[in-house]
């Protein structure tokens, strides 16, 4: 089961009221003592003192809590249509470096490793959870990245279909590191490797892609 702890804060923006992020809290810390399924409304409201009619006016039911904590994580995630567009390998590198250094950031914070934890022990009772999970964050940082990649092809700084493209890069980004996050095997990486494991993953998915030619 997931070790967020009770105390843990989970992000938050600044449009969400502070009953709905105690609400949240409280799913978090009542999800990882007892699992998403034996885990009651109830439970929650009385963690985040709040009522019921109040938790399900602010939030929903258990699913939508869940969602809505992934959401509000992986809304930090979609700022690369602020990016400049890449107009030559310089440039996509610097994105790629910015892009993987941003998500290598959020997905590896305790809190968002402990929403993996606990979509894997709740897989077969509640496979919402993976199904949520993926839909938004990951799924969602793919296509991002996809979009990205596209463009840069446009330009002709690479070659191949930009879903495939996205694929290698990813897996260049995160190598063992995810597996060993989720099996306690080494410690959230600090701010300075994160940076330099996605300025190394941007070099080296680069040296195995050469240019292209701009589309017509």
């Amino acid at each position: 089961m997931t070790t967020v702890s009770e105390g843990s804060s989970l992000p938050t923006g600044s449009q969400v009221s502070p009953a709905r992020a105690r609400i949240l809290d409280a799913a978090f810390a009542a999800f990882s003592a007892r699992g998403y399924a034996q885990t009651s409304m109830l439970e929650i409201a009385t963690r985040a003192k709040v009522s019921k009619r109040e938790l399900y006016a602010l939030v929903g039911n258990k699913h939508d809590m869940l969602v809505a904590c992934i959401a509000e994580r992986a809304g930090r995630m979609r700022s690369a249509a602020d990016m400049p567009e890449p107009r030559d390998r310089e440039s996509l590198a610097d994105a790629l470096a910015a892009f993987g250094e941003r998500l290598l950031r959020e997905v590896t914070d305790p809190v968002v490793v402990g929403v993996f934890r606990l979509s894997i022990a709740e897989a077969e009772r509640a496979p919402e959870i993976a199904q949520a999970l993926d839909s938004i964050g990951r799924a969602a940082a793919r296509d991002e990245l996809a979009a990205l990649l596209a463009k840069a092809q446009a330009h002709g700084l690479l070659q191949g279909p930009p879903a495939e493209l996205a694929r290698q890069f990813l897996v260049l980004l995160w190598g063992e590191l995810m597996m060993n996050l989720l099996l306690r095997l080494v410690d959230t990486p600090t701010f300075e490797e994160v940076g330099e494991r996605a300025r190394d993953a941007a070099s080296a998915f680069l040296r195995l892609h050469p240019a292209g030619e701009p589309a017509g």
